[in-house]
């Protein structure tokens, strides 16, 4: 029997990974999630997200100038903009200003006012992405760490391979040599690649890894810190029917409610030293 090492490897680093103690860094995370700043609402999504666990996993110290993609209403800069105030360097690479859609406007303008009702958030550099040519995420070769969460199916569904090869060149580029991409995503059961699974918010896995190798990225670790093994990916309303959208409303709410958010795959990439 052949070892497919390139695949075992990272497994390996995964574990040893986890266990080592708390680090500094992992404590100085601990106190960012437990910062008075953050929202109640967003604390109670910690059990499926595990902000510390994942953030220690890419790497993420209170030095590193990191990279937010796609920050939405700001889950996870609530908890990077308090680590990275003081030590750090925080790019909320959001909406294209120029973007025609309503809903990118709405999401944008309130992610500015969020910024500028907090001191807190006084060192967070905004800055635009899209999966497409034109945009600086951050200045080149300046990031240690580049971070996005749950938004690979939304580029795979505006341009395929196309868009989501342009944003990982987008991100290769802001990434210094040794720097990190921080992937989590929806993950697609692998046996379900050969189903109309385009429009059910999930990834297959597999295609995260390879696209990004394409690039030139290497598949340093993969982690199952963010995994739900309850997750079957096989709802009507696609990912959405779990909470927290629960897009069916009343109707198995409690089964929903039961399984929780999704199965997530926690993918860290490196760009290599040059």
């Amino acid at each position: 029997m052949t070892l497919n090492l390139k695949r075992i490897v990272p497994v390996v680093l995964s574990t040893l990974l986890l266990s080592i103690p708390a680090s500094a860094a992992e404590s100085a995370i601990q106190a960012a999630v437990d910062h008075p700043s953050r929202s109640d609402v967003n604390k109670t999504r910690d059990r499926y997200r595990n902000p510390v666990e994942t953030l220690s996993f890419f790497g993420v110290t209170p030095s590193s100038h990191v990279v937010e993609i796609s920050p939405g209403a700001g889950w996870y800069t609530e908890i990077l903009a308090p680590l990275l105030r003081e030590d750090g360097q925080l790019y909320a690479a959001h909406f294209p200003a120029s973007s025609s859609s309503d809903y990118a406007q709405r999401t944008l303008q309130a992610f500015k006012a969020k910024m500028a009702a907090d001191e807190i958030y006084s060192n967070v550099k905004l800055t635009e992405f899209a999966a497409a040519d034109g945009v600086e995420i951050a200045p080149a070769n300046s990031a240690d760490v580049v971070l996005t969460f749950r938004n690979l199916h939304n580029w795979y569904n505006q341009g395929q391979e196309a868009a989501m090869l342009t944003a990982f060149h987008h991100f290769y580029t802001a990434l210094k040599p040794g720097g990190v991409l921080g992937v989590v995503e929806h993950r697609l059961p692998e046996d379900r690649l050969q189903t109309d699974w385009q429009a059910s918010g999930y990834f297959p896995q597999s295609l995260a890894i390879e696209l990004a190798e394409r690039v030139g990225f290497e598949l340093v670790a993969t982690s199952e810190i963010n995994s739900n093994p309850q997750d079957s990916a096989d709802y009507p309303r696609g990912v959405w029917t779990l909470p927290p959208s629960l897009r069916l409303g009343e109707q198995d709410r409690d089964r929903y409610l039961a399984i929780g958010e999704s199965d997530r795959m926690t993918l860290k990439f490196r760009k290599p030293q040059q």
